[in-house]
């Protein structure tokens, strides 16, 4: 895979004055780490977008500020909750020598045989898992093939999955990745949860109205 870099440069402006800054089309971020004092950084948005839409958390990436280059991991990402627009971006500059924890996304690919045999629904558990490992080691991504789940009650686990072997896993081996169920045990489990939570009768119909939000910036 081709190495991923990102230009920026230092950012003298913080607080709310990054309003102008976004106006410009500039997107204010922060790079930190155990060796590195936070340091307050710009990028260009478009360019910014473009190369964060294929980024994971545990995509390693080069920070390249004012010439100067860090090896470095997106920490978290800010966006308009409305535009889907950034509104900042923390990266954590790392050691390739030294190890880190991270999460790794968790992809499921494939269709699971269950699902036309038995017309089974398929229940996602965890959609990441925590490793510790070298940042070089890092998988972008583990994939996850449904093809093997194939009767209810088939399903995968953390156990199943495969990591190179230089990476560690930091969660519970048992902990469910997605299972094979069937449908009229989701209806039960639903109304179980209504009548336990609620303390009435289910009723014919229900009507939930959902909290609307709002597009809010962060400031740094």
């Amino acid at each position: 895979m081709d190495k991923i870099k990102i230009k920026a440069h230092h950012r003298g402006l913080t607080g709310k004055k990054v309003k102008v800054l976004r106006s410009e089309g500039k997107l204010p971020a922060i790079v930190y780490g155990k060796d590195v004092e936070p340091l307050p950084i710009l990028l260009d948005l478009r360019e910014a977008t473009r190369v964060l839409r294929d980024v994971s958390r545990s995509s390693l990436l080069t920070l390249e500020i004012d010439g100067k280059e860090y090896d470095a991991l997106v920490r978290e990402r800010q966006r308009n909750v409305i535009s889907g627009e950034y509104l900042h971006i923390d990266f954590l500059a790392v050691s390739l020598t030294e190890k880190v924890r991270t999460l790794v996304n968790v992809v499921l690919e494939g269709e699971a045989p269950a699902i036309n045999d038995f017309n089974a629904v398929l229940i996602t558990g965890l959609d990441r898992v925590e490793v510790e490992c070298l940042p070089s080691d890092l998988p972008e991504k583990i994939v996850v093939d449904v093809f093997s789940i194939e009767s209810i009650g088939d399903g995968v686990y953390v156990k199943d999955l495969i990591f190179p072997p230089n990476v560690e896993i930091l969660e519970d081996l048992e902990d469910m990745i997605v299972v094979a169920t069937a449908p009229t045990l989701i209806v039960e489990e639903i109304e179980e949860e209504i009548e336990e939570e609620e303390g009435v009768e289910i009723e014919p119909e229900v009507i939930e109205k959902g909290k609307e939000e709002e597009g809010e910036e962060t400031e740094d």
